[in-house]
């Protein structure tokens, strides 16, 4: 028989009917004594003395210190943020069977989207249509397409194949691809098992119309994407970077994509807010995305869902089934999802 949790509720620097419905926030207090429960941050003093009786914390990122030796009772830290605590004792939740969970799997539907909206923009040269229309220069017709493709029957590779991938490969399942896979993480067998092609990164970007950077930021692959990489991009593939600018050079990118190279669609950046005079927002042939993949309002209730429902699993003694689980072979090679704050 399951009995309530006490949970430390504490999601700052998110809102809490940002991340929670009606619904799933009458289902959260059903499972669940809340303490604190309010968007601004708990106070540490407050915490920490809170930390000594709950069962498990909901926050966006851990800023309790060492309050964590002094919770008895801890079974699980529900992050909302989207990444795992950095600087964090994984080993002492490991030895003491302590849940570290992250909501990432919440944003893989919507960013896989609008990785295809997207992909199919840039292929088709929809912004660029768009600007011509509204300038009174267009063009109708065939005359109107040329230098344009479609999505269907093309090659794609995808570069690396965690949530992000698996949510956006059945999307593209109408369109007929032959999906190709780059994740060093993974194992041939594993990847054919899932209907991609294995490949090295060199193979994938020679021979992909279309290249979707999927890839969890990481120690090893910073700027894994150097300028040589990049140039062995076809003249007319599209690029689209949607995880993490971390794993690209992109001075480099915007140099290739600003001399016409190939096809850009960027939703993230090196500085966030993007630099007003970076050559990038000059692109022909980029189109460019303020870091919206990942926010729409529908679908943030999905954090929410997963919380609640994993909350509701682990209050019955069973292991939770939809948050992503902090895993010990993984956690220290993973880097920060945060960018550079741009500051003029």
């Amino acid at each position: 028989m399951s009995s309530k949790l006490n949970v430390l509720l504490d999601p700052h620097t998110r809102r809490i009917d940002e991340i929670f419905s009606t619904a799933d926030q009458a289902r959260l207090h059903e499972v669940a004594e809340i303490q604190w429960g309010h968007d601004d941050p708990m106070p540490l003093a407050e915490a920490a003395a809170a930390l000594a009786t709950v069962d498990a914390v909901i926050c966006a990122k851990w800023r309790y210190g060492d309050a964590l030796y002094h919770a008895p009772k801890l079974r699980a830290i529900l992050t909302v943020s989207g990444g795992f605590p950095l600087d964090f004792d994984y080993d002492y939740c490991f030895d003491r069977r302590i849940r570290v969970l992250s909501v990432a799997p919440a944003f893989g539907p919507q960013v896989a989207e609008m990785a295809l909206g997207m992909a199919i923009a840039a292929a088709r040269d929809l912004v660029g249509g768009d600007r011509a229309m509204r300038a009174g220069n267009e063009h109708y017709l065939h005359k109107g397409n040329i230098g344009n493709f479609s999505l269907y029957h093309q090659p794609v590779g995808f570069i690396g194949y965690g949530g992000l991938a698996k949510a956006l490969q059945p999307l593209l399942t109408p369109f007929g691809c032959t999906i190709g896979v780059y994740d060093p993480w993974l194992g041939r067998g594993y990847l054919a098992r899932q209907g991609v092609v294995p490949m090295d990164l060199d193979t994938l970007l020679t021979t992909s119309r279309f290249i979707f950077v999927l890839a969890v930021p990481s120690e090893e692959n910073r700027a894994l994407l150097s300028r040589e990489k990049l140039a062995l991009i076809p003249q007319d593939a599209v690029f689209v970077l949607i995880s993490r600018a971390h794993v690209v050079d992109f001075d480099a990118l915007t140099e290739l994509v600003m001399a016409g190279r190939f096809r850009a669609a960027i939703d993230v950046f090196p500085q966030e807010p993007l630099d007003p005079m970076h050559p990038i927002r000059h692109a022909e042939h980029a189109i460019l995305s303020a870091h919206r993949a990942g926010s729409v309002r529908e679908q943030m209730w999905l954090l929410g869902e997963m919380v609640v429902d994993d909350l509701e699993a682990i209050a019955l003694g069973m292991p939770p089934r939809r948050l992503q689980v902090a895993e010990p072979e993984l956690v220290a090679r993973y880097r920060s999802n945060s960018v550079t704050e741009f500051r003029p």
